[in-house]
């Protein structure tokens, strides 16, 4: 029974692979006799797979597309990528996806041998979600970092980065971090005394890890900001520090945790933000109803001051906008 389940696994590997196979070419690749493959094409047939056979001087045996779903035969691979891409369905925020990933990702893990159970817990312990999906990472880092998260080994990795000098490090993870369609590593990096992300497409890991470690607290704000705010400062084009006269904690309560507020007083504070486009900021920065000095940003002060007009003849009402069109 198990070499006949192993062949069948190895059919659809075919079928998927190269399709309209003849039954003597299957027979050949499989060493059985064409009878066989026969035998096993009705079985797939009757766990639900379409296998469809065509006729002619090209006809052989291909999978087309049912009505109903068959069941799934994956390899260790298989079953980790579809795993790690329910955890991130289960936190996607889509209305109607989120309940059913996780309902589907249970009954993958009760299927699952325990080799594969402990390397898809080590995922669900040590990812995190941010907005964004993930970017094209090998199983093999993922999990190795993974399991090194889970059992707080300290990491031993190389930095790889294209027209940069590769670095090596040694350091203590903490998270991994899907966001902005990019995968990260937050770690703890004893060589600085502080925390850093680390791009995982550029990371190629030494085994064996390193020694165990004590776990530490999360950055100031949680792992979230700290993200937020690291990733939102390297892509930003424009930057700007601004000097609000308000409460850093009155201010903190009107805006997103992951902006950077920084007390000076009772009643100034420092705030830290950046975007793309300087005339969205400035819309931003009218919205927090504070007296604020623009202390550097050329591009943020001409695009308040173009704001400034057009909400200056706005306010003045549609005689004035007549006559300004004159």
């Amino acid at each position: 029974m198990l070499e006949t389940s192993a062949r069948l696994l190895r059919l659809l590997a075919l079928l998927h692979a190269h399709p309209d196979l003849s039954g003597p070419e299957l027979a050949r690749r499989l060493d059985v006799t064409t009878r066989t493959v026969r035998a096993d094409v009705e079985r797939l047939r009757a766990l639900g797979y379409p296998v469809e056979a065509t006729v002619g001087r090209i006809g052989g045996y291909r999978l087309g597309s049912g009505g109903d779903m068959p069941p799934l035969l994956l390899d260790d691979d298989d079953a980790i990528a579809v795993a790690v891409g329910l955890r991130l369905a289960g936190t996607s925020g889509v209305a109607g996806i989120d309940e059913t990933s996780v309902r589907s990702l249970t009954k993958l893990e009760q299927v699952m041998p325990s080799r594969l159970r402990h390397r898809v817990d080590a995922l669900h312990g040590a990812i995190l979600a941010l907005h964004g999906t993930p970017s094209p990472v090998s199983t093999e880092v993922l999990t190795a970092v993974a399991t090194a998260i889970r059992a707080r080994e300290r990491l031993r990795f190389h930095l790889v980065a294209p027209d940069e000098p590769q670095e090596r490090f040694d350091v203590e993870p903490h998270r991994l971090v899907s966001s902005e369609g990019r995968w990260h590593l937050l770690a703890w990096v004893p060589a600085v005394a502080d925390w850093r992300l680390f791009p995982l497409e550029h990371l190629r890991p030494v085994i064996p890890t390193g020694p165990r470690f004590s776990p530490r607290g999360e950055p100031d704000g949680g792992v979230a900001a700290y993200v937020d705010r690291q990733l939102g400062r390297a892509h930003w084009r424009y930057r700007a520090t601004l000097r609000a006269h308000v409460a850093a904690d009155v201010l903190q309560r009107r805006i997103p945790s992951s902006i950077l507020v920084e007390p000076v007083d009772e009643s100034t504070c420092l705030v830290h933000v950046g975007s793309d486009d300087p005339h969205q900021l400035a819309l931003w920065v009218t919205m927090l109803d504070a007296e604020i000095d623009v202390l550097d940003a050329p591009e943020l002060r001409s695009a308040l001051a173009a704001l400034a007009d057009r909400l200056a003849r706005a306010a003045s009402g549609p005689a004035h906008s007549d006559r300004s069109t004159r």
